[in-house]
């Protein structure tokens, strides 16, 4: 056993990996469950394929530039352990193997690009969604993620607090989610003002359940360790998801006299994603105003596409977007200083706490729209990324069998 390795904290690791793995065929059945089903293989597809190919991009260039050496001391960008040719199975982050932290990274990339797909689910063609998925981790996922999760990144350093991924997963897929729905455009189905009709409602439970699994490992895992931080945040991704599918479920039935099942996942997805960034930061009674305050924003945020016009198909800005912005700053709040970080205002922090976490918000949601719009217009003009409506009519399933 090497110096300083604990072996409790590496065990605990790897399995945190294999559950944040988990989370990305999860959501590919959730993602399926919801489309139609001339759609459904291709929208799996979709997700499952990220795993691939996001673990090549991660172990050519990927964690060298996310959490390499920083380059000029300003927080930027990283740069060096290319293949990770300097770390063997040997090599130590704290104390734990680095290459199964390289592992556990990798899984937060995987799903973050994958949660893109919902934004324009049913409309956009699978090749060009391969050339995307590179040039977006390249470009958006890697820069974000060392600004924010490496030691030496500048808005981690700055004292912003993102335990999990509030502004590396949840707001920048949400708002690159945006951008690509801008894009590509509204699709025939949403022109028509046809509304939701998902046709596998139990693939949508079943992925539910493996994404709430997976939370567990995202949240607590990234604790890198079995003790006392990754408790707490266990169990305020526990409390925040049951009071998100509650809430959603009341405002439903206050709403519209109808509970649906689809309501319920979405509440509890509304849930878990703002307790992502603040899941060790807050108590109990946090986590359950967050879980509570999450769901109220994102029932209303997910009907913003139909007054601005936007096709984002599968909320995937309403809630993991908007969730973003809910779970980031309410750290300014709720934070209560312990374990890690700043109190926030209600724990006797001051309000420069509040200032930070906002900054933060909109600089990570200038830097993913610009960016994403970007490579999407340019991908779209090269290759043609949006399916017609003849194409979409027949269904992307289709189209994709047919090459």
């Amino acid at each position: 056993m090497s110096p300083g390795l604990n072996t409790g904290d590496s065990a605990w690791l790897m399995v945190s990996t294999a559950m944040v793995l988990l989370m990305t065929p999860g959501l590919a059945f959730f993602y399926g469950g919801m489309v139609r089903s001339k759609n459904m293989l291709t929208m799996l597809y979709m997700s499952f394929v990220c795993i691939s190919l996001v673990t090549i991009l991660w172990f050519l260039y990927g964690y060298g530039i996310a959490f390499g050496k920083d380059v000029g001391g300003l927080g930027l960008i990283g740069w060096g352990d290319w293949r990770l040719g300097n770390v063997g199975p040997e090599a130590l982050q704290d104390s734990i193997p680095e290459q199964i932290y390289a592992c556990f990274q990798l899984t937060f990339a995987i799903i973050t690009v994958a949660l893109i797909s919902g934004s324009i689910a049913g409309r956009a063609r699978f090749g060009p969604w391969l050339l995307f998925v590179v040039v977006w981790v390249t470009l958006v996922y890697l820069p974000i993620a060392h600004w924010v999760f490496s030691p030496s990144g500048f808005l981690n350093k700055w004292g912003v607090m993102d335990f999990a991924g509030g502004l590396v997963v949840e707001l920048n897929s949400g708002i690159s989610g945006l951008a690509m729905a801008i894009v590509l455009g509204p699709g025939l189905a949403f022109r028509r003002k046809e509304g939701p009709r998902p046709d596998n409602i139990p693939f949508v439970m079943l992925g539910l359940g493996l994404l709430w699994f997976g939370w567990f490992g995202f949240n607590a895992g990234s604790a890198l360790s079995d003790g006392a931080l990754a408790t707490r945040a266990f169990v305020s991704t526990m409390i925040a998801g049951c009071a998100g599918m509650l809430t959603w479920r009341l405002l439903e039935w206050l709403r519209t006299r109808e509970l649906t099942r689809l309501g319920s996942a979405s509440g509890a997805l509304a849930g878990l994603v703002a307790i992502t960034p603040s899941c060790a930061f807050v108590g109990v009674e946090g986590a359950f105003i967050i879980g509570v305050v999450a769901a109220l924003v994102c029932t209303y945020a997910v009907e913003l596409k139909l007054v601005a016009g936007y096709d984002d198909t599968l909320d995937v800005v309403g809630i993991h977007g908007a969730g973003g912005i809910v779970g980031v700053l309410s750290l300014g709040f709720l934070a209560t200083g312990w374990g890690q970080g700043s109190p926030g205002l209600f724990y006797g922090g001051p309000i420069s706490v509040l200032g930070k976490q906002l900054f933060a918000v909109v600089l990570v949601a200038l830097y993913a729209f610009c960016v994403t719009y970007v490579i999407g217009k340019a991908i779209d003009r090269l290759c043609r990324m949006r399916m017609t409506d003849e194409e979409q009519a027949r269904g992307t399933d289709a189209a994709f069998a047919e090459g």
